[in-house]
C-alpha cells in the first residue's frame, strides 16, 4: 500500500524504528513539510542523504529506505529554524517524490513488513550482542550509562538490533546498511561485527589515553622535585654559592654553624627542615638526599640538625 508522506532529507543521521531523537531543521521545504504534517497526523518519512552538503536533494541523491515517523514535539526558534522530536515507527522503501510547489515535497513510500526471528539461534544472537554492547557501552564514554540496561529489558530481536544500531558510533553508509537488512538475525550479526570493530578502536584510545597520563604524571613529578631541591637550597642558604670555604672547599660555617658568612644555627636548619617537610607533603614525594663531603662529615652540624627537625616532623633522611 502506498502511502504520501511529507519529506524530511536528513544530514549524517539516520533513525531507526522504535528511535526517539531530537532534530534541527532549516531548510524553508522541511520546515513547511513540517508544517504541513502536524496539520494533518503527524506522520513524516525520514530518509538520509547520499551527499550531506545537497540543500535542494531529488530522489537520486537520497537512499531509498527510510523510515515513517511521528512528530513528538515541535518547536521554533528565534532564528528561523526548527527544533523537532520525532520517533521513528516503521521501515518504507521511497517510490518516488511529489512537488507540491515550491513549498515542500511529498514522498511516496511503501512499508516494508518486519521480519520475525526465534529460535535458539536467535537467543544466543542476542545475549551475544548484548553482551558486547556492554563491553562497548564502558569504554565508550559518551554513551549513557543507562543504555545497557535497557538492552536487557528487550525481547524481540528486530528490537534489539535496531537499539545497538541506533546508540553505537557508525558511519551513515554502515547505519544505512543496517537500516536496509530486513532480516533480524543477519541484522544482530551486522551490529556484532561493527561493535566487535569499534571495540578495537576504543581499547586502543584507552591506551594511548592512559600513555599520555603516566607521562604528563612523570614530568609533574620531575617538576616538584626540582622546586623541592630549589627550596633546599634557599633555606640552608646554598642557592647562590654564598659563604666562606677553607682550603679543602669546605664552608666553615658548614662545620662549627658559625662561619663568617651568615652560617645557620641549629635553629635555622630545623626551621628550614619544618618549611620543607610542609611543601613535600603537597607533592607527596620522598624528600631528597643530603650530601656532605666526607671531610666535613666527622663535624656537620647541618645534616644532624636537620635530621633531628626531620624526626620531629615525621621525616627520615638518608645521609650520603
Amino acid at each position: 500500500m502506498d502511502l504520501n508522506l511529507p519529506l524530511l532529507p536528513l544530514r549524517d543521521i539516520v533513525v531507526f524504528p522504535g528511535m526517539i531523537v531530537p532534530l534541527f531543521v532549516g531548510r524553508d521545504k522541511s520546515v513547511v513539510a513540517l508544517e504541513q504534517a502536524m496539520k494533518s497526523n503527524k506522520e513524516i518519512f525520514l530518509v538520509a542523504q547520499l551527499d550531506p552538503s545537497e540543500d535542494d536533494p531529488t530522489k537520486d541523491d537520497l537512499y531509498n529506505i527510510g523510515v515513517t515517523a511521528t512528530i513528538m514535539q515541535l518547536l521554533k526558534l528565534p532564528d528561523g529554524t526548527v527544533r523537532v522530536l520525532v520517533e521513528g515507527k516503521q521501515r518504507a522503501e521511497l517510490r518516488d517524490l511529489i512537488e507540491r510547489g515550491d513549498n515542500y515535497v511529498e514522498a511516496t513510500v511503501i512499508l516494508v513488513d518486519e521480519q520475525s526471528a526465534d529460535g535458539p539461534e536467535a537467543t544466543a544472537l542476542m545475549r551475544s550482542v548484548t553482551e558486547q554492547f556492554e563491553n562497548y557501552s564502558k569504554l565508550n564514554k559518551k554513551m549513557p550509562a543507562e543504555a545497557a540496561v535497557q538492552l536487557t529489558e528487550i525481547d524481540n530481536p528486530s528490537a534489539l538490533a535496531d537499539t545497538v544500531a541506533a546508540n553505537i558510533q557508525l558511519k551513515v553508509s554502515d547505519k544505512q546498511s543496517l537500516l536496509v537488512e530486513s532480516n533480524p538475525l543477519r541484522r544482530l550479526e551486522m551490529a556484532f561485527a561493527f561493535m566487535e570493530g569499534e571495540l578495537g578502536v576504543l581499547q586502543v584510545e584507552k591506551k594511548i589515553r592512559g600513555r599520555v597520563k603516566r607521562q604528563m604524571e612523570k614530568t609533574q613529578r620531575e617538576y616538584y622535585l626540582n622546586e623541592q631541591m630549589k627550596a633546599i637550597q634557599r633555606e640552608l642558604g646554598n642557592d647562590d654559592g654564598e659563604g666562606n670555604r677553607d682550603g679543602n672547599g669546605d664552608r666553615d660555617s658548614e662545620r662549627d654553624g658559625k662561619g663568617k658568612g651568615g652560617g645557620k644555627g641549629k635553629g635555622d636548619y630545623i626551621q628550614a627542615a619544618a618549611k620543607l617537610s610542609t611543601a613535600a607533603s603537597a607533592v607527596a614525594v620522598p624528600p631528597p638526599m643530603l650530601r656532605c663531603s666526607p671531610a666535613a662529615r666527622p663535624s656537620c652540624q647541618c645534616c644532624c640538625y636537620v635530621f633531628l627537625a626531620a624526626a620531629v616532623v615525621g621525616w627520615v633522611l638518608p645521609v650520603a
